[in-house]
């Protein structure tokens, strides 16, 4: 199968050898999925993290946490994979939305029979991490939360028909950018998401663009990674798909795919968000939660963290608010995203 990215910095696999997962069902058969699954440290693991990656990143966006991770002196097993049409993965060949990386996560989790996972999720990956694990809910101890909600988007504030800026919300760039420059703005957003004004924000991205439309993104940066992601016009199409149902987020979207025809995601999120409360949030099957949330961001709003801490009141202590980050907070926050896996699992 096709990959966009064929180069990638040296530091994406963590000195761990590459690994893939060929998809045995659904509508990805056959197609391989990019994995990281290895320890920190020699010796038997004191805890085993999943990191859950969104759009338009991959798991490279975890690499600041999980070096972090590796410079403490416990044994800790990193499982990171990439979906298809990101990264390393194969490239996707229809628009993709959460309920069908959803569905690939939950193979690979069975394949590696994973249990006493700290699931952390970011962005989409809070649906798809979520979405998957929540059908063996019993294999997961703890959740870190960052800029991510399973719950239908609150109306306040910033939503992504407002965010960025109102007259260039999130929502409407799969309209106005070109598929072919697509990897230019994944590239820009991903890397560059400080609060910012309207003309930076026009500035850097058009910047970008051009660098990736000129091929001049080096194999050394993170932004290449990003960019790469998206020279596949189905992987770009199927990123922006991510995108066109963000004013619907949590609600229930429905599409038509040329591929495959009607998708509909409203029963995947009903599943969610009846099931997360019982079997998370109360009683002896409670897990360990904590969040990190940039505010510079409609998924980092006070009413976000609301629905979290509402589904489950044990993460109340341990929901954190970062100033002046935007979406992307990973990029920038990943020793203290470090300190909370730390924390849940009692090794600091």
């Amino acid at each position: 199968m096709k990959k966009s990215v064929a180069h990638f910095p040296v530091d994406y696999c963590h000195g761990s050898p590459p690994k893939w997962f060929e998809i045995q069902e659904g509508f990805d058969k056959g197609k391989s999925l990019f994995y990281l699954d290895f320890q920190t440290r020699a010796g038997t693991p004191q805890a085993t993290v999943v990191f859950v990656h969104g759009n338009p990143e991959s798991s490279y966006t975890y690499r600041h946490v999980i070096e972090h991770l590796r410079s403490s002196k416990h044994c800790i097993r990193i499982v990171a994979m990439d979906h298809i049409g990101f990264g390393l993965s194969d490239d996707a060949d229809f628009e993709m939305v959460e309920m069908h990386h959803a569905d690939n996560l939950l193979q690979l989790v069975r394949h590696l029979d994973l249990q006493q996972v700290t699931l952390a999720i970011h962005d989409w990956g809070g649906p798809i991490g979520v979405g998957a694990f929540i059908e063996e809910p019993w294999r997961v101890r703890n959740l870190v939360v960052m800029n991510s909600t399973v719950f239908p988007m609150p109306a306040d504030g910033y939503t992504y028909q407002n965010f960025p800026f109102p007259v260039l919300p999130w929502c409407i760039t799969p309209r106005i950018v070109p598929n072919f420059l697509w990897g230019g703005l994944a590239a820009y957003v991903v890397s560059h998401g400080r609060p910012q004004s309207l003309p930076t924000f026009v500035a850097g991205v058009a910047r970008f663009m051009w660098r990736h439309a000129t091929r001049r993104i080096s194999k050394d940066e993170a932004e290449y990674v990003w960019s790469e992601s998206f020279r596949s016009k189905t992987n770009a199409l199927s990123s922006k798909r991510f995108v066109r149902q963000t004013p619907f987020w949590g609600h229930g979207y429905r599409y038509v795919d040329a591929r495959h025809g009607v998708q509909d995601n409203h029963a995947f999120y009903q599943n969610i968000q009846s099931k997360l409360p019982q079997v998370w949030g109360a009683g002896p099957q409670a897990i360990g939660v904590a969040g990190h949330f940039g505010d510079w961001d409609a998924c980092g709003k006070t009413s976000v963290i609301q629905q979290w801490t509402t589904a489950l009141p044990q993460s109340v202590p341990h929901m954190h608010r970062h100033p002046n980050i935007g979406h992307f907070i990973e990029e920038y926050c990943g020793k203290d995203i470090a300190e909370s896996v730390l924390r849940l699992n009692h090794l600091a």
